[in-house]
């Protein structure tokens, strides 16, 4: 077994039997590699130490070599307790893996914190301490540079723990009113009672697919997705999320065209996989992973004319395109609005070259910017739709492509061309079915319509008054979109609406742009109070002045 690292606090002990290694080194460390000289150690019968003191101004942590044994010399099992005394100054790491039996305690742990109804402060707070531990060591610590829960949370981080409707609590206790909807998850709000029953009614019964029986609830999603849907669009194919979803609408572009090529737009999201990605319209993105798929090209989002002289220019080299793959809002770059004449005269041109639209309704899917399908504000039929994110109700992951008969037809042929274990489940299906009942019940679109006009209207009265800090706001229902002078800005603004109770985020790289996306059943009590916050924000902001650069 290899060895892991994880942090040692001063004072910390090492149990006898744990299989514990133990550093303490700072980035001197690399002038002893340089040198070649042998590090200072604290040795016993049963354990070895070895410690540099670090400069006084050196706080950073040291970055650790992934060959330690130059470091530890010959493997050493701990026998003993091991106090890493006060008076070594630097930074301690156990190199350890834990035993099985101390995983199973560690995970009957963690249970019984999932089971229990009241949590002492003393666990609350070491919850906190072990969720930033687990994430720097076992998980990704770039998030935590990130996340304005952590840079922003004062006292303590703040760690997600219950939600209900439109507001989420940390574990502490602190209530945070819910503008973000995790990208477009809560369309319905945050464990929806109709949605929650729904799914633990069918987690009863059976909650995942047999493989073999005919899976009911998978047949009755499909019927009301197909009864919903514009124009032809009548078949289903249902898997995890969104990335899914665009795979296998640009699998079944493919094998209907029998041509390979595909058109995109500069700053389009439609996720991180690796034939999706290859459409992903940001090279921040893009860059770490090329080469990726052959034959993709780029045209400005919006623009029709530039798509036909694309693809006149593509036809004239013999360059076979399958289809036009795009968001109906682009909400991943901020929301951005096409053109009133732009989806019409896409579908002309994509019917005069014989090519495919595909339309990524993941995030614009299911109500949220005022109809049922963003498409639909167009009276556009796309060839193939994706739709994920909400569609499961913020209560299960679950994403679908959809088309008409005529393409589905290439599917049929074969049905485990593409196939998938956990798409379709009982529990997402069971979402699923109480999602389009909420959204339909509730006239949820509708909502969005309503608040998000209401919103755009005051936003647009913020954004004169504070013109030197605010740029622009745009978008369309729920779905919005806040554009600030610098990135720095934008991040400062995120920031004061979190130290003040408000979730908003800008998109994945930048927070020049600032996102709206509420549940589209929030209480309009909240859309006043975001409002309040944001101008007290703006005005703090433009007291202080801000500057310079921050990515969020």
């Amino acid at each position: 077994m290899g060895i892991k690292l994880r942090p040692l606090a001063s004072g910390q002990q090492l149990m006898a039997n744990s299989n514990e290694y133990v550093i303490i080194m700072n980035k001197k460390k690399k002038k002893i590699k340089e040198k070649k000289e042998e590090p200072k150690a604290i040795k016993s019968k049963e354990h070895i130490v070895v410690a540099h003191s670090p400069k006084k101004d050196e706080k950073k942590e040291p970055e650790i070599d992934k060959d330690l044994d130059h470091l530890l010399g010959a493997h050493c099992v701990l026998k003993s307790k091991i106090i890493i005394g006060k008076n070594l100054k630097g930074r301690a790491y156990i190199c350890s893996r834990m035993t099985r039996d101390e995983v199973l305690k560690t995970s009957q742990d963690y249970l019984d914190i999932i089971c229990c109804k009241t949590l002492t402060k003393k666990i609350k707070q070491e919850v906190i301490q072990k969720t930033i531990e687990n994430i720097h060591n076992y998980f990704n610590r770039g998030y935590l540079d990130y996340r304005k829960s952590v840079t922003e949370a004062e006292d303590f981080a703040a760690i997600e723990w219950e939600g209900q409707g439109s507001i989420i609590k940390d574990i502490m206790g602190r209530k945070y009113i819910d503008f973000l909807g995790g990208y477009g998850i809560y369309n319905m709000g945050i464990r929806h009672p109709k949605i929650v029953k729904a799914v633990e009614m069918q987690l009863r019964r059976m909650p995942l697919n047999s493989q073999e029986l005919l899976e009911p609830l998978r047949g009755a999603l499909a019927q009301l997705l197909g009864e919903l849907a514009p124009g032809d669009l009548q078949q289903c194919f249902f898997i995890n999320n969104g990335t899914d979803a665009v795979e296998g609408a640009m699998k079944l572009a493919r094998l209907y065209t029998g041509k390979s090529g595909f058109i995109s737009t500069v700053r389009g999201f439609h996720g991180k996989s690796m034939g999706s990605l290859s459409l992903m319209g940001k090279a921040e993105y893009r860059q770490p992973f090329e080469p990726l798929l052959s034959n993709i090209h780029f045209v400005p989002f919006g623009d029709a004319d530039e798509l036909e002289q694309e693809l006149t220019k593509l036809q004239a080299v013999g360059a076979g395109i399958a289809a036009f793959v795009v968001e109906p809002v682009q909400g991943e770059a901020g929301a951005v609005v096409p053109p009133d004449d732009y989806f019409p005269r896409v579908r002309e041109i994509c019917d005069k070259y014989g090519i495919l639209l595909i339309v990524d309704e993941v995030q614009t899917g299911m109500g949220r910017t005022g109809k049922t399908f963003a498409i639909e504000h167009w009276n556009v039929v796309p060839d193939i739709m994706c739709l994920g994110k909400s569609l499961g109700g913020g209560v299960m992951p679950l994403s679908a492509f959809m088309s008409s008969r005529r393409i589905w037809k290439k599917l049929e042929q074969n049905p485990f061309v593409h196939s998938t274990t956990f798409g379709g489940n009982a529990l997402a299906c069971a979402a699923g079915i109480a999602a389009i009942n909420v959204m339909l019940e509730e006239k949820l679109a509708e909502q969005a319509t309503r608040k998000g006009q209401f919103l755009l209207n005051e936003l647009a009265k913020i954004q004169k008054k504070y013109k030197k800090l605010m740029l622009d706001v745009h978008g369309k229902g729920l779905l919005i979109g806040m554009d600030f002078v610098t990135n720095n800005i934008g991040y400062e603004v995120a920031a004061g609406l979190f130290k003040r109770g408000i979730l908003v985020a800008g998109t994945m790289i930048s927070a020049q742009t600032i996102r709206v996306e509420p549940a589209l059943n929030i209480p309009d009590k909240y859309l006043k109070v975001f409002l309040d916050k944001l101008e007290e924000t703006l005005k703090q902001i433009d007291k202080e002045g801000v500057h310079g650069k921050h990515t969020e």
